[in-house]
Formats: C-alpha cells, structure tokens, sequence
C-alpha cells in the first residue's frame, strides 16, 4: 500500500501580479516613511491600538521591537524609537485578523499552500493548537495537554535522541531560548540548529578565529564619532533603518560613510530623519560619501588592493599602519605583507570592479584615520569564502589599530530581534565543555558531549530519515533554508514535525506525516500569570541585554508562552522525574533568569541590571584581551582570492530583501527604493548583459542553476534594467532560495551561498 503523500506545493502561485515601475525614490525615511508605517498599523491594528503600542515599543519599560536587533540609544526619543519595518512588523504580529479550527476545516494544507507567502501571511495570528494527523489534509483542534503527550511519545519512540531536532528563530527571548536548549540536551542531543546558521555562523567563525569572541565589539555611541564607518554588504535602509540615525550623527560630527554593495541603496543616498524637526521640513541628509560598487564576492580583492595601497604608503610614512598596535596585539604581519606584494594591483581592480580613482579616495581616508569602524551583513557571509572575506576586513582593523578604543571596531549587524541572544544562553550544536560543567553543577545533569547538528546538516538528516522529529521554535525554516525542494522532502521525511509561531506560513503547509502548531504570545502582548504580569530579556546586536514588556491584550486566552509551552512540555517528557522542575521554571521567570545567570558565563544579576537601558556582556576585544587565542594575540590572516570559473553567459546572481519585507515575511508587494510596485518576481540586471541576451525590459524568463550536474529552476521572472554591474544579478529571497544547493556553502561555518550563485537565464 502506497504511504499517502499531500499534495503541497512549496513555492505557491508564480503568477504575476501586476508590476508597476517607476523611478526609485532616493530619500529614506522622512514623511514617507511614517506615512507608510502608519498605514499598515492603522490597517492591521486599528489607530489606537497601533499609536499605544508604537510609543511602548524600544522604550525603556516597553518592549522590544520584534523585527531587527539594532540597539536602543540610552535614550530613545519619544516621539517614537521606532522605524519603518519595526512598525509594519509590529501590525504584522499585533493584527486583529485570526485563525482559528473554524479556518482550517474550510482550508486544506493542499488549497492553502497554492497561495504566495505574502497571501499566506495575511490570514492573521493563530490562536488555538492544532493538529494535522497522517493521511489528512485539513488542521484539527488539539488540546494542549494531548499536544504535549503527542510530542512526547515521539520522542521516547526514537531509537536515538539525535533522531530529535530542535531549531530556534532569532525571535525567541533569552529565557525561551535557554529552557529550549537545556531541554534538548536533557532529551540527550545537541541537535540545536539555529537561524544563524543561515546568517551571521560565518561572522562568529571569523570573530572567534581572529579576535577570539563571535561577536561585534562596538557599541551603539562608537559610530557617532567615528571617522570612518565601512558599511559593506549591507542595506540599512530596508533592514535596519534606525542604524541611518546613527550615521546621521556620525556625519554630523565630520566622520566619513563609505558603502560597499554591488547595489547602491537609497538609504545610504539621502536620508530623512522622522525623530527630527528638520526630518520633516527640512533638506535630506547624505550618508554615504562614496558608494563602491563591487562585483559579486569580490570584497576580498578589494580589501588586498586597499591594503596594498595603504602598505605602499606605510613605507613612506610609517604613520600609516599603527606598528605599536601591530606588535603588541596582533600575530602575522610580516606574512600578510608578503602575501599582498605576490598580487598584482591591476589583477584584484578588475576582479572588484571598480574604478583606481574611487579606490584612492578610500584609501587616502583610512591612511589618515584610526577610528574605523566596519558594519556588514549577509553581503559579505553568505559566500563560499564568507569567512574569509570577513577577516580581511579584521585585517584592516587590525593593521590600523582600530579595536579595543573609542569609535572603533567590529560590527555585525544582526538580522533578528534576538539571535545573538539565543546563542548566547546556549542555542549551539557544537559543544562547549564549560557551560556542560556549569550545566551538571547547577541543573544536574550530564548534557550529550557529541557535537549535533546545524542546520545544513540537520535537513541532511531528515531527507535520509535519520531525523525523525523536527520541533521548530519560531521562524519559517523551509523558506529561510537553502534548497527550497530538498528542504522540503527533507521535512515531509519526518515522523512529526512541530511549529512555535504566530502567523500561518509554509512551514505549517508542508509538513512531517503528523504535524503540531503551537500558537504564543507575540513581542507586543501581556504575558500575564494570575494576575502578574511577566516580561522576558533579550540581547541585541551589540550584546546588552535588557528587558521587554509587552502592552497589548493577547489575541486569545489560549495562547501559551514559549518558555511555558517548552516548561509543560519537558515536564510531560520526564513525567516529573527530573533534577530540573521544568513546569514551574517555564511559569517563573525570574527564576529563569537566575539559573541564566548560575549556568551562561557573562550573565549576572540579570533580574535587576536589565532594567532601563540593560547591561553589556563581557566582550574580550573591548579590553584588548586576546588571551583565548594561541600566543594570546588577535590574528592576522592570509584570505585567498574566490575562484567563480563562471562558463559563457553565467552570472553572478544575489538574493536580496524588498523594503516590504522582514526575513521570510512579505508584508507587501512594493519595493519603492528600487522602484518596483506590485510585483516581486523580478530580476534586477545591468542593462547591457539585457542587451548582450537579446532580451529586453519585462521580459519573462526562468532561472537555472547547475551545482555537481543538478539544474535547479526558479521559474518566471520578470526582467528588471537596474544599476548594477556587469556579470551580476539581484532577485528577492526566498523566492529565488530553490536555486541555492544544500551541499554548497560557506566553508566552515556553512552558511548558504545565497549571495553568490552562478546562474544562467533563459526567455520563456
């Protein structure tokens, strides 16, 4: 007898939806920016409850914004710490709309998962369990207790715990996180693949490999007076719009922006401050001085002709690269010099792209300044060599001295609300041997000591039945992984697979033989407890950690919160018969929070000092202490060139973000910075490569990718003339995420090459 199979599609519909296209607007923020932000809470929320809600959120006794991890200043304006996409976020997750048993009689996984993910989205919160049982294709009422018992008895039914695989989203506060990753070492795994993995695995390799910790080490006020600010591989306008503030202000105290992006990003052009006066009535503020538009994963070559340069200008003014810094901190040197004299300045200029004359202004800036500081996202880690590229920018660092002072540093920019803070309670596959030991010590018990797996190797697992239960805790994992296809026979492999969320989307449609939704409390809302109410901590890009409050009604009585939901289910699995009282730690936050404190290094008397603006963790480059790293100091390092070995009429194509979007979440169809309504099945592409294909504007056609004889097709693109050099290509993720092999990533550290594939294009 054939095993029943849904019939689920895992891109939903490809049709177009009606492109309009017009000129870019230039300037962000600004009027325009509140304008829209107010409109899609007024939408989702109502007036009052949206402007009540906004005036809490990033406050000192709010809550934290549930989009990206931008910190808080110390004192956040009250006319709103908010930005555009914190705001749409917020009428996402705070939407009167819900779905209910009633929804899903109506709607089978197979009809709803035809819709796009914007559609998907738009259906509003879940408010009560439910269950999609083998051979069905329509969710059934669950209730909580037989939810828990089912999860449960699929645990104790693996022949092995690693059958078992806990993901964690960047959503989840530290005290979720934390009961979540204790409670997957008690099962006896460290199967805790995160959504890091997809991100920032490679800034934390190349951190920890150069200076000895995962993390940035500047803090918010240090880009105020910087002198120069690298913004690489980065579009702050769309996916981190209050960092233009901060710039802003560093411009306003005489220091130098410098964008590097194969895109030039309206939010680095001019920017409208809406905090300000003058953000409404006055003139525009220039961020970026000089925009490089670099070639796909070329950073590398740039970054060697920049220190090329500035190397030759050290042996004429030895002021250039600060020598005392070099000798007392840093290792390896004398062979970077050397590594450098082997290349050719003409060789790495064609590789980058650029014009001499835009690289020279940028190298007589960093000659003349020490307090640098680089900012960077996906642009430069979803790469092959994304480790690699961010240590040559560590090199710069390094070589001018510019750590462990003032207005100077490393700086990660960090996706999620609260993805740093889930790793650092403890949200890791690999294993660490000291918080095992503060584990046994104060939780009593022996956590698993094989290393588990992370993401990549987790969807390898389930496609060849060797992970059997998949638990996610928040986010939208078969739209945020590479491979979209692979990705999601790999999930449909699975015994059972069970989602944390909020909002339907396509990780609920295709699905395990059984599946579970667990619906939570969001960001925004009271988590009350007999009256009391509770607040959780979280810790943003910048490593302060501080507390968040919610203030509106939940959207339904029952709706549990993630720390309960994972307490009551640990208790159901041990049946109360564990060193640890998992039902009373999900209820007790505090308490919680006080084991944080006895178990993660760096936590300390976090009920009372993550209040108001919060505490920093320790962070070793601040102090200038390279002692975690052989010969106790910060590394210098040889980064190789990336070899692409691109065939005729190959290019280089990058996934990137609308300005209506947030992570796997569309919150509308528009992309007004690039200038495109309506429609996201574009893809961007310098004009002459249109021409050189014979094809021209609007024209439809597929996608295809070849990795190790396998085509993948991303199919009906509408295509998009735009400024962007030559050989390079830009469409939206995820919808172009089926491209992007599983088994072709970042060496190391195993992000995806999302922002590097070789592709090919062919007219429909």
């Amino acid at each position: 007898m054939r095993e029943f199979t849904r019939k689920v599609s895992i891109t939903g519909s490809t049709e177009f939806t009606g492109l309009e296209l017009k000129e870019p607007v230039r300037i962000a923020a600004g009027a325009l920016g509140v304008k829209e932000a107010l409109r899609h809470g007024f939408k989702e929320m109502g007036i009052v409850r949206s402007m009540s809600a906004l005036f809490e959120m990033n406050q000192k006794d709010g809550f934290d914004c549930p989009s990206c991890a931008w910190p808080d200043p110390e004192e956040p304006s009250k006319l709103g710490e908010y930005c555009e996409n914190g705001a749409k976020a917020l009428a996402d997750e705070a939407t009167t709309k819900k779905i209910d048993a009633d929804f899903f009689k109506k709607h089978s996984v197979e009809e709803l998962s035809q819709l796009t993910d914007y559609q998907i989205n738009k259906f509003g919160r879940l408010v009560e369990p439910m269950v999609l049982l083998p051979g069905k294709v329509n969710y059934e009422s669950i209730t909580w207790e037989n939810a828990f018992s089912l999860i449960s008895n699929e645990l104790h039914k693996l022949n092995s715990p690693n059958e078992a695989i806990f993901y964690t989203s960047g959503r989840s506060s530290n005290e979720a996180a934390f009961l979540y990753g204790m409670f997957a070492r008690a099962v006896g795994t460290n199967n805790m693949p995160d959504c890091s993995n997809m991100c920032h695995e490679s800034s934390g390799i190349a951190l920890g490999e150069t200076l000895g910790i995962g993390k940035g080490s500047v803090k918010l006020e240090d880009l105020y007076e910087a002198e120069v600010v690298l913004v690489a591989g980065q579009n702050p306008g769309t996916n981190h719009p209050r960092m233009l503030s901060a710039l802003a202000k560093c411009k306003e105290n005489g220091g130098k922006v410098v964008s590097i992006n194969p895109l030039e990003e309206s939010g680095l052009v001019e920017f409208k401050n809406p905090q300000q006066v003058k953000g409404w009535f006055g003139s525009p503020s220039a961020i970026a001085d000089l925009h490089l538009a670099v070639n796909i994963n070329q950073d590398i070559a740039l970054m060697k002709l920049v220190i090329k340069k500035l190397a030759a200008l050290d042996v004429e003014n030895q002021s250039v690269f600060d020598h005392n810094f070099i000798e007392q901190y840093t290792e390896g040197y004398e062979k970077l010099i050397a590594d450098i004299a082997q290349h050719n300045e003409e060789e790495l200029l064609s590789l980058c792209g650029l014009d001499n004359n835009d690289i020279n202004i940028l190298v007589e800036l960093l000659a003349r300044k020490s307090k640098i500081v680089v900012c960077w996202a996906m642009g430069l880690t979803q790469h092959k060599n994304g480790v690699e590229t961010i240590r040559e920018y560590i090199n710069l660092l390094l070589l001018k001295g510019a750590l462990g002072k003032p207005n100077a540093g490393t700086c990660p920019v960090r996706g999620h609300s609260n993805v740093q803070g889930d790793r650092s309670v403890g949200i890791m596959h690999f294993v660490d041997e000291y918080l095992n030991k503060r584990i046994e010590k104060h939780l009593g018990f022996k956590a698993p000591t094989e290393e588990g797996f992370d993401t990549v190797d987790a969807i390898k697992a389930m496609h060849e039945g060797k992970g059997k239960v998949f638990m996610c805790l928040g986010g939208n994992f078969l739209m945020a992984a590479s491979d979209t296809a692979y990705t999601a026979e790999a999930m449909q492999n699975c015994e059972l697979t069970v989602q944390v969320s909020t909002k339907l989307n396509r990780s609920h449609l295709v699905t395990g033989k059984t599946a579970l939704i667990l619906p939570t409390i969001g960001r925004s809302e009271k988590d009350m407890k007999n009256g009391e109410q509770r607040h959780f901590t979280v810790e943003n890009s910048m490593g302060r950690v501080t507390q968040s409050k919610g203030v509106l009604k939940p959207a339904s009585e029952e709706l549990m919160s993630e720390p309960e939901i994972i307490g009551q289910l640990a208790d159901d699995y041990f049946q109360g018969k564990h060193t640890v009282n998992w039902k009373k730690l999900g209820e007790d936050y505090e308490l919680t929070r006080s084991f944080i404190d006895k178990v993660i290094k760096g936590f300390e008397g976090t009920e009372a000092r993550s209040k108001g603006v919060g505490y920093y963790l320790p962070n070793n480059v601040r102090d200038l202490d390279f002692s975690k790293l052989s010969n106790g100091k910060a590394k210098i390092t040889i980064n190789s060139l990336p070899q692409h070995h691109l065939s005729l009429n190959e290019f280089m194509l990058m996934t990137i973000r609308s300005h209506d979007q947030f992570n796997t979440t569309i919150y509308g169809l528009d992309d007004r910075y690039r200038g495109v309504y309506n429609e996201r099945r574009v893809l961007f592409m310098n004009a002459e490569d249109v021409s050189k294909l014979n094809l021209k504007k609007f024209d439809v056609v597929d996608i295809r990718s070849n990795y190790d004889g396998k085509i993948r097709t991303a199919n009906k693109f509408l295509i998009i003339p735009y400024n962007i050099p030559k050989g390079n290509l830009a469409a939206y993720f995820p919808e172009t995420n089926i491209l992007v092999p599983h088994n072709h990533y970042a060496d190391r550290s195993k992000t995806p090459i999302s922002k590097s594939i070789k592709v090919t294009v062919a007219k429909v």
